[in-house]
């Protein structure tokens, strides 16, 4: 299962349907932000999601936690969202 990456210009939609996807095949899903305005987006996003699969009868969880990620040798703290169903 890959990480589901977002970014401050992120289609809060597109990513929604990305999170219910991964949590119907998975039954888990990992969404990392980097910044404020990624952070903003993965949030509105995992709402919308939780109304998607609230509709199936799946009703979801997230549990927040920092990451390092290295990029292009930097480290850089993440927020990872852990979707799992409840």
């Amino acid at each position: 299962m890959d990480v589901i990456k977002v970014k401050a210009n992120s289609r809060t939609a597109a990513v929604a349907g990305a999170i219910a996807g991964v949590i119907r095949e998975h039954h888990r899903a990992e969404v990392q932000a980097i910044g404020a305005g990624a952070v903003n987006q993965a949030i509105k996003a995992l709402v919308l999601a939780k109304g998607y699969l609230a509709e199936d009868g799946i009703f979801v969880v997230c549990l927040p936690e920092f990451v390092d990620v290295d990029i292009d040798g930097k480290v850089r703290t993440a927020i990872k969202l852990a979707v799992e169903p409840r």
